[in-house]
């Protein structure tokens, strides 16, 4: 992120204050606001579309591994989350608790709560206990196993501190839940989830990830296990995009879900359930967007390719929209990544570098002007939004080249942002080390420093904890031997052996 010669279309610049910046990038792209309700935000269609390409990509990958969509209750009884106790307790200082049944005008003609509820009402946090509950009902033998569903929904956990897509009080996610009669297959459910969800993050959305589990500190409360995938953002912090948790036969035990196994035993379902939210709009806009603003992925990009009509004098508007709107019907004729290209045509009566700096500011891949000498030529003029690049191209051959030139930005965003989280992830073997490597060189501006440490760990809970207290930093993740090998060492903070590396970072 070095700095910028020329003035940047986004103030404040990433190198001087991130996370400004990155509201900046989100309000210039009209992604999303603020709300007049404290915590929560207003997701704008360019910021949806968004949300609406991520959910058509993983319901399909979730339908292809056997799922199926349903929806529960957005209201759990209190009595439901008190069965599971670690549960409750991860949960209670985030819950939103409904009391009353309705509104009564008083005396003072204001609207006062009436009608007591028999028993408060949890807004869903989160849908283990409430599942549980009617899987427990729906489970009479080992013949009703397994059962795969996801649901598409909104979840409240009251944030103190918020910011737009990253940590609001409601957001918009998916949560699949699923039993299943033995703790092998539960387990292969868990780990399969998590691929998933890496598949996803990195060639949808071009951000590399980690695979790992999580420790007992940083544990889903009530799970056995949790595993997640860890990306680097532009400011070097991890940003947890995805978690699937094995919940052993805690839930099942605390819901009742119980079955008679093929020996005619009565024995309780293995669980698991895993989750991927709005946040990863967020982590889009972090992992890629520069000083000038949003880029976008072109596989979920709310739209592809932007055509620019250019016109000088009234005279020539006619033929210049004819040839604009002739080449946006030939773009959208063209099938890529298995959807059609989605193609804007903006004629709004702006001036051309006011709209050409819209459009750089909202991401879009390809930005295509046309303009009264291109049509002469029969050319277009295309420029690309990942590197700036701008290349004159025949009308003919746009169109049949388009698809690759979208494979190139996309295989480029990922290459980029490979680059990066490799050029700031370091082995760490000395405590000195690791504490130097987290200690800001600038203690106005804390937020750039560091990266991914990779360090030995042989810790207690206390340990980390206090590691978290003194420098903001946590173990993302136990990574699997897939993404970083098993290497035996010694640990730099208690000087016991440790049989692999761990991944350190702060995050979001």
């Amino acid at each position: 992120m070095a700095k910028r010669n020329q003035k940047s279309a986004i103030s404040p610049t990433r190198e001087e204050d991130y996370p400004e910046w990155y509201q900046q990038v989100v309000k210039a792209a009209e992604l999303a606001e603020t709300s007049p309700v404290r915590g929560c935000m207003v997701i704008k269609p360019w910021g949806y579309a968004l949300w609406e390409n991520i959910q058509r990509v993983l319901d399909r990958k979730f339908k292809d591994t056997g799922h199926r969509n349903a929806y529960f209750p957005l209201f759990i009884p209190k009595s439901y989350l008190e069965k599971e106790a670690q549960h409750v307790d991860g949960f209670a200082k985030e819950c939103a608790v409904v009391t009353h049944s309705r509104l009564e005008m008083g005396a003072d003609g204001k609207l006062h709560p009436a009608s007591p509820l028999e028993e408060p009402l949890i807004v869903r946090p989160t849908s283990e206990t409430i599942i549980g509950e009617l899987y427990a009902k729906w489970v009479q033998s080992y013949r009703d196993l397994p059962i795969l569903i996801n649901q598409w929904a909104n979840v409240v956990r009251w944030e103190m501190r918020t910011r737009l897509f990253l940590r609001t009080a409601e957001f918009l996610w998916q949560e699949g839940h699923t039993a299943h009669a033995t703790e092998a297959e539960a387990w292969v459910e868990t780990r399969k989830m998590l691929d998933v969800y890496a598949d996803f993050a990195e060639n949808y959305m071009a951000m590399p990830v980690i695979r790992g589990e999580k420790t007992e500190g940083e544990r889903f409360p009530g799970a056995v296990s949790t595993l997640c995938i860890e990306a680097m953002m532009q400011d070097r912090k991890a940003l947890q995009a995805g978690t699937s948790h094995f919940l052993g036969q805690n839930f099942a035990k605390a819901s009742g879900i119980q079955f008679l196994n093929q020996e005619g035993v009565q024995e309780h379902a293995w669980t698991t359930s895993w989750g991927v939210s709005t946040r990863l709009v967020g982590g889009m806009v972090m992992t890629h967007s520069d000083d000038d603003g949003l880029i976008l992925p072109p596989r979920l990009a709310s739209a592809h390719i932007v055509i620019l009509p250019i016109i000088p004098k009234e005279d020539v508007r006619a033929d210049v929209m004819e040839v604009a709107t002739r080449l946006k019907a030939q773009l959208r004729g063209v099938i890529w990544n298995g959807i059609p290209l989605e193609v804007e045509l903006d004629d709004r009566d702006l001036r051309g570098g006011e709209k050409n700096w819209q459009w750089i500011k909202r991401g879009i891949p390809l930005r295509v002007e046309i303009g009264p000498k291109d049509i002469a030529s029969d050319s277009v003029f295309v420029a690309r939004r990942d590197t700036g690049e701008k290349q004159s191209y025949k009308s003919a051959e746009f169109v049949d080249s388009v698809g690759t030139l979208l494979e190139s930005i996309q295989a480029n965003l990922l290459e980029r942002a490979r680059a990066f989280r490799q050029e700031h992830t370091r082995e760490i073997d000395s405590k000195d080390d690791f504490i130097d490597y987290f200690t800001p060189a600038n203690a106005q501006k804390p937020e750039i420093h560091g990266g991914f440490a990779l360090a030995h760990w042989a810790g207690s809970a206390e340990d980390e904890a206090a590691l978290q207290k003194d420098h903001k930093v946590t173990i993302r993740c136990i990574p699997h031997d897939d993404d970083i090998p098993a290497e035996s060492g010694t640990c730099p903070f208690t000087g016991k052996p440790s049989p692999r590396r761990v991944v350190f970072a702060k995050s979001y």
